[in-house]
């Protein structure tokens, strides 16, 4: 029977598995459900079905948080099940590749996969830029500048790459959590409504950025916090944009920080190339003419953003030739 091998990009907010055996790209809310006594009952997209209507005795969490491991053990919970939910045939054994964010350390994601009782093959890393970039269709071995802004639920990594790896990057912790965070609280403020996480999400993903859009609006239901009963409300486009401007001019400012710190040479390679936007909150509405409008540079998007780590890991799985990208940790080399 062939070795399974895995290809994992665990997102705060979602987490993508690649399978070889299947050639698939498996995905799920990156959320457990966890109940007094029990332990995990729920996970993933069910554990998401909980979220913010759970009983005071049932927790739903994230196991990752800001690009990192916040509980090793729920997120191993998650991860067994996860993979026998999906794959047929024994675990034990398997192969995994580990996509690693910019200044998160490789022996977490070690610790997490080695610590499962698989007794996992090997665990190899690559740089999470660099599988989005093969990802997205790109040889980012070849000598050129290559620009990814990947905008995730906690954190947005702004990377230039080139041969196969990093030539300068910034992880900011600016993401589409506070910006569901900024609408919860703009509504709060303007109108005295109560909304949820999953509420302003909604609002964020259907109205987007896009400024003077008055005619857009949307319905939604929240808690009138001044008669304490439910009620819907009506917000406009305008509003949305007004309220996530803060923290998308974060993020423009530190792709500007990034473009001063890029050398000439492969600046060069980035105007005539554009720039790629990748991650969950690329499809937001509006956001990639902001970075154009901002930077006077052109910006790519592509079809499914959220999947272009996945779909790079898939390709140093079955691409021997990228395998030269990948790296083990101290600890593994040692044994």
């Amino acid at each position: 029977m062939a070795i399974q091998c895995f290809g994992c990009d665990l997102g705060t907010n979602t987490i993508k598995v690649y399978s070889r055996e299947t050639d698939e790209i498996f995905s799920q809310k990156n959320m457990v459900a966890i109940e007094e006594k029990k332990g995990m009952i729920a996970y993933g997209d069910e554990a998401y079905d909980m979220y913010e209507k759970a009983p005071a005795n049932i927790d739903v969490l994230f196991p990752m948080s800001f690009g990192t491991v916040a509980s090793i053990t729920y997120m191993q919970e998650f991860l067994r099940a996860f993979l026998g939910a999906n794959v047929k045939g024994p675990l034990k054994g398997s192969e995994f590749y580990m996509a690693l964010p910019t200044d998160v350390q490789d022996r977490v994601f070690s610790t997490l996969i080695q610590g499962m009782g698989l007794k996992a093959k090997y665990v190899r890393m690559v740089d999470k830029p660099v599988a989005a970039g093969l990802g997205l269709g790109l040889d980012v071995t070849k000598a050129q500048g290559v620009m990814l802004v990947d905008v995730g639920a906690d954190t947005t990594e702004i990377s230039i790459l080139s041969l196969g790896g990093t030539v300068t990057s910034k992880l900011i912790k600016m993401g589409g959590n506070k910006m569901d965070e900024a609408i919860a609280g703009a509504i709060r403020r303007e109108f005295g409504y109560f909304i949820g996480g999953k509420t302003a999400e909604l609002l964020k993903r259907e109205l987007g950025y896009v400024p003077g859009s008055s005619d857009k609006k949307m319905e939604i239901c929240g808690r009138n916090m001044a008669l304490g009963l439910p009620a819907i409300l009506e917000v406009g486009g305008d509003f949305i944009a007004e309220s996530i401007e803060e923290q998308l001019k974060t993020i423009i400012d530190s792709i500007k920080v990034i473009l001063e710190r890029t050398p000439p040479e492969l600046g060069v390679d980035i105007i005539r190339n554009g720039i790629f936007l990748t991650g969950g909150v690329a499809n937001l509405t509006g956001l990639d003419e902001l970075i154009e409008k901002s930077t006077n540079i052109r910006v790519n998007q592509v079809e499914h953003p959220e999947e272009c780590v996945a779909r790079g890991l898939s390709r140093i799985i079955n691409e021997r030739e990228f395998r030269d990208l990948t790296f083990i940790t101290k600890e593994q080399a040692y044994n």
